[in-house]
C-alpha cells in the first residue's frame, strides 16, 4: 500500500528484480484504504502486507481519520487473506511527541497494527535526506529559517526502500528504529541543503523553535537503543 510514492515504487523495483511478486497499490491502481474499494483484490494471495501510504491531508483531525480507518480496513483484509507479514513504516519518535497531531495519528496507526494479532514489523525511520528542504520552507521567517536546537539524523529514503525490501523477505521483527549515519543539529543539514543550491536563507537554531508546531525534547528525533544504520552518508547523497 502506497506503492507508487517515493519509497514504495522504490520497494517494488527491488523485490521484483530480486524476483518477488510485488503488486503496487493505492488510489492510483483503483486501491482506497479509506473505503476498502480494491483492498480484497489486492491482498488476495499476499503472503506480506508492506504499508508506506501516507494521509493527503496533514490537518490533525484528517491525518488521523487516515490512518485508523486505512489501518483497520488493511488489519481486517490483512487476516481475511491469511496474510503472515505486516510490515508499516513509521516515524523515530512517533510515541515521545504527543503535541504532534501527525505523529499521534502515526502512534495510532502502530498500535492498531501491534494489537492485530498479525505477525509484524514496524521500521520507525528518522526523517529523509529528501524532506529537509520543506523543513527549511515550514520553519522560514522572512529571510531566516529558524530551528530547534536539536540533533537530527536523517537517513536517505533509498536506503530505507532497501533496509524495508530485507525486511519483507525476512521474519517478522517488532518494532525497531533506522537512521542514516550522520548525527548533527538540524541547523547544520538544513544550512547545508540550502548552501548547496546556493539559497540565500540564513539558518539559525534555537531552543525555543517548534517543528511543524511542536516543541522537541531531547533525542525526540534521533534513534533509541539498537538501531539499525543505513551506509548512504549525507554529504555524499548531497554531492550527488
Amino acid at each position: 500500500m502506497g506503492g507508487s510514492g517515493r519509497v514504495g515504487s522504490a520497494l517494488v523495483e527491488r523485490l521484483r528484480a530480486a524476483g518477488h511478486e510485488a503488486v503496487p497499490a493505492s488510489p492510483s491502481t483503483g486501491v482506497d484504504t479509506l473505503t476498502g474499494a480494491g483492498v480484497a483484490d489486492a491482498l488476495a494471495g499476499a503472503q506480506v502486507l508492506v504499508d508506506v501510504s501516507n494521509s493527503p491531508s496533514f490537518a490533525d483531525e484528517d491525518v488521523l481519520r487516515f490512518f485508523t480507518t486505512s489501518t483497520r480496513t488493511l488489519v481486517d483484509a490483512a487476516r481475511a487473506a491469511g496474510v503472515e507479514h505486516y510490515v508499516a513504516l513509521s516515524i523515530v519518535g512517533t510515541d515521545t511527541l504527543p503535541d504532534s497531531g501527525y505523529l499521534r495519528a502515526k502512534t495510532a496507526q502502530e498500535q492498531l497494527i501491534t494489537a492485530s494479532g498479525i505477525p509484524f514489523t514496524i521500521v520507525r525511520a528518522t526523517q529523509f535526506f529528501e524532506f529537509i528542504a520543506p523543513i527549511a520552507d515550514g520553519a522560514t521567517e522572512g529571510d531566516r529559517v529558524v530551528l530547534p536546537a536539536a540533533q537530527f539524523q536523517p537517513v536517505a529514503a533509498g536506503d530505507v526502500a532497501a533496509l524495508l525490501a530485507e525486511v519483507v523477505v525476512g521474519p517478522p521483527a517488532g518494532t525497531f528504529d533506522v537512521a542514516g549515519p550522520d548525527a548533527r543539529p538540524m541547523a547544520e543539514f538544513v544550512g547545508a541543503t540550502l548552501a548547496a543550491t546556493g539559497d540565500p536563507r540564513v539558518v539559525v537554531g534555537s531552543p525555543d523553535a517548534r517543528y511543524f508546531g511542536t516543541r522537541l525534547r531531547p533525542g525526540s528525533l534521533v534513534p533509541r537503543g539498537d538501531a539499525r544504520i543505513t551506509p548512504t552518508r549525507f554529504d555524499d547523497w548531497l554531492a550527488s
